[in-house]
């Protein structure tokens, strides 16, 4: 299985910076086996049915980026050197973070980064392009003080057109964020908003909230040409036993369990990938899903439309089919769908009688 087998030809005009306002005014592509329609998110309750259960990644995406200045002493007198901080994940060691740092050759080992407000990182290492950070606040005091100084940490595509801003402590937070740990949004959420939210449930929708810590290693290119040779990156994550039940009791109801983005889909499959069947878990995931996978929970996918060469437009090959996605995906350029983080939505629903050969 060849990288390029998931190539495809993107106009830059399609890569959408900011989102839909209303957030469900997006559109949204409906695939139902190789059947394509046009619709918008607002309409979504039209496509599902009573006793459809939504898997909702309830993470809470951090303010991860941060500019901070480096002061150093010499024989010139005090310099000093802005920094640019971009989170990753909490370290090994207590209250460390490792983090990007550009540029990192401007640190040393145990020089201070200081963000105003009293908010500083002291450089506890240096290593593999990043660096490990041991910040003066922790608890409460840190999440406050982050929430001041840092901006959103917006996807590559993105922040190289544009600086993250106010407007997307917002945008970029989907409405029922809960647990902080994030670096980058679970985007297909993004869509939702209370009004749909109520009428998926006035439709008989319901819901199961997970938690998985989208890391900033899903936005990492895949270098190899054989895919199935790809490493993935770990993220952590939540199935509670509340939410395994219920995600349980509706397959067995025979009702569609929908996860709405890529993130919750491989959680609630690697939750299921031990027995077969849904159950609790909490851990690390590094589950690759790509042409020939068997889902063992998943019914269908709410998603948006992603990367060229990228594992998760793998992901929606091995739901789909390669074919049906490449058709998806050549009607959402011809028709004008915005692509990535801020971009348009599409729910994908499997043929029936696609099986583990998909």
């Amino acid at each position: 299985m060849k990288l390029s087998d998931f190539d495809f030809d993107l106009p830059e005009r399609l890569i959408a910076t900011r989102p839909a306002r209303p957030r469900s005014a997006a559109r949204m592509l409906v695939a139902e086996g190789d059947a394509i329609s046009d619709a918008h998110v607002y309409q979504l309750p039209d496509w599902l049915r009573p006793g459809d259960r939504l898997v909702l990644n309830d993470t809470r995406v951090i303010p991860a980026r941060l500019s901070g200045l480096r002061h150093r002493s010499g024989e010139a007198g005090e310099t000093a050197a802005r920094i640019e901080v971009t989170l990753l994940e909490p370290a090994a060691q207590g209250g460390c973070w490792q983090a990007l740092l550009k540029p990192l050759k401007k640190v040393r080992d145990g020089e201070t980064i200081t963000f105003g407000d009293g908010f500083s990182a002291t450089v506890v290492s240096r290593g593999e392009g990043r660096a490990v950070l041991e910040f003066n606040l922790s608890g409460d005091d840190f999440d406050a003080a982050l929430e001041r100084a840092g901006a959103m940490p917006l996807p590559p595509y993105i922040a190289a057109r544009r600086a993250a801003d106010t407007q997307d402590k917002t945008d970029y937070q989907t409405v029922w964020a809960r647990s902080p740990g994030a670096v980058a949004a679970p985007t297909a959420s993004l869509h939702f908003d209370d009004a749909l939210l109520a009428a998926l449930a006035a439709r008989g929708v319901t819901f199961s909230h997970v938690t998985l810590h989208v890391g900033a290693g899903t936005f990492l290119p895949v270098k190899v040409e054989d895919v199935t040779t790809h490493k993935m990156h770990a993220e952590w994550g939540e199935v509670s036993a509340q939410a395994a039940q219920e995600i349980a009791q509706t397959r067995e109801a025979g009702s569609r369990v929908i996860p709405v983005g890529t993130t919750a889909l491989r959680l609630i499959e690697t939750a299921a990938r031990e027995t077969g069947r849904i159950a609790p878990w909490r851990g690390e995931t590094d589950i690759f899903i790509y042409p020939g996978f068997r889902f063992r929970v998943t019914d269908a996918l709410i998603t948006n439309f992603h990367l060229p060469k990228s594992t998760l437009l793998m992901l929606v090959a091995a739901l789909m089919g390669r074919d049906t996605i490449a058709r998806i995906y050549d009607h959402a350029v011809a028709h004008g769908y915005r692509f990535f983080s801020y971009g348009d939505a599409s729910l994908l629903i499997p043929a029936p009688e696609s099986d583990s050969s998909r």
